[in-house]
């Protein structure tokens, strides 16, 4: 399953995580409902940290009428092929249920939410290189006998002991690409991602509030570092754009060895009624030597390894990137 490359098409291939070795990992998202202008997000208090991700919401639905829907919180889609070209931080068992330990909690109460695994046709952009997540292909998967696993010496197996007969129509479908004749045999590019949602049916009491706390463990993206200071390769810059790396921090991350990227998708807050009234981030950057940059105004430093911005009627405009690096 996992294609023999030239040395250049190799580069290439991990080129988009950074201009060093680096490690895939799970975004992060918050909670996905849809659009109403019944309920609306009176709080939310965020906490971000190399292991793990902690929010407390408190909704308010303030019409005079019950609104029950579904409340999801999905984890990003996780291209299969870079199971195989690079590491990835993953739990040990990838394929666990569960993958990164979600639990719910409303008014106190715990809620055993729904976990669904589904595959999406997956591609990069011819010139941007950035991933493209498809329709859902989850049934075309099933049919043929393919898991839908992130363990890439399961699906390798399995795809090995699949006949040809099975394995064509995903040929067919542009879900399995010829690995370009540097192998022979069955080796093919696994095009497709694993997206992972968690649900549940909540009902929001009318003229009422609730409280609704989530955490997960954190699996970030990250690398071995290689900055150098002053930043003038156009990785740097890149990486400086994104995560508004000033000239004192760029000297610090010079010594850094290690980096973990933690990118937070904010913008679910605005599928709710109107403005965040009151928003809380607080981020643990885990040792007082680790460096931390993002993109954000109004940072406060509460204690060694703790970082908190507030925010009234908040209504986030982009979506969060993190940068910690450790020396």
């Amino acid at each position: 399953m996992s294609p023999l490359l030239p040395l250049a098409a190799l580069l290439l291939a991990l080129l988009p995580l950074q201009a060093n070795d680096g490690f895939g990992g799970i975004g992060a998202s918050g909670l996905e409902f849809s659009r109403t202008d019944k309920v609306a997000m009176r709080s939310e208090d965020l906490f971000i940290s190399l292991k793990k991700i902690r929010v407390s919401y408190v909704f308010e639905n303030t019409s005079s009428e019950d609104v029950t829907g579904e409340v999801i919180f999905p984890l990003p889609p996780i291209p299969v092929r870079s199971l195989f070209l690079h590491d990835m931080n993953l739990p040990e068992n990838p394929d666990r249920e569960n993958l990164v330990n979600f639990s719910i909690t409303v008014d106190g109460q715990n809620i055993p939410p729904k976990i669904e695994r589904r595959a999406f046709r997956h591609s990069h952009h011819p010139q941007t290189g950035d991933d493209q997540i498809g329709e859902d292909v989850t049934a075309l998967l099933r049919q043929a006998g393919v898991p839908l696993s992130l363990d890439p010496d399961r699906l390798q197996k399995a795809l090995d002991a699949l006949p040809e007969s099975a394995l064509q129509p995903l040929v067919d479908a542009g879900l399995l690409q010829n690995n370009l004749g540097f192998q022979s045999g069955k080796e093919y590019w696994c095009e497709w991602a694993i997206g992972i949602r968690h649900h549940w049916t909540q009902t929001f009491p009318a003229s009422s509030q609730i409280t609704i706390s989530h955490e997960y463990e954190n699996y970030p993206s990250g690398g071995i570092w290689s900055w150098t200071h002053p930043a003038t390769q156009d990785f740097q810059k890149e990486l400086s754009e994104r995560y508004c790396i000033d000239a004192p921090t760029s000297k610090a991350l010079a010594r850094c060895r290690r980096d973990y990227w933690i990118d937070y998708i904010l913008r679910t807050a605005n599928t709710w009624q109107g403005p965040i009234d009151s928003f809380r981030l607080t981020i643990d950057k885990g040792h007082p030597k680790n460096i931390l940059s993002l993109c954000a105004t109004g940072v406060k430093k509460t204690g060694p390894t703790t970082f908190v911005i507030e925010k009234k009627n908040y209504t986030p405009p982009d979506d969060l990137r993190i940068l910690i690096a450790t020396p």
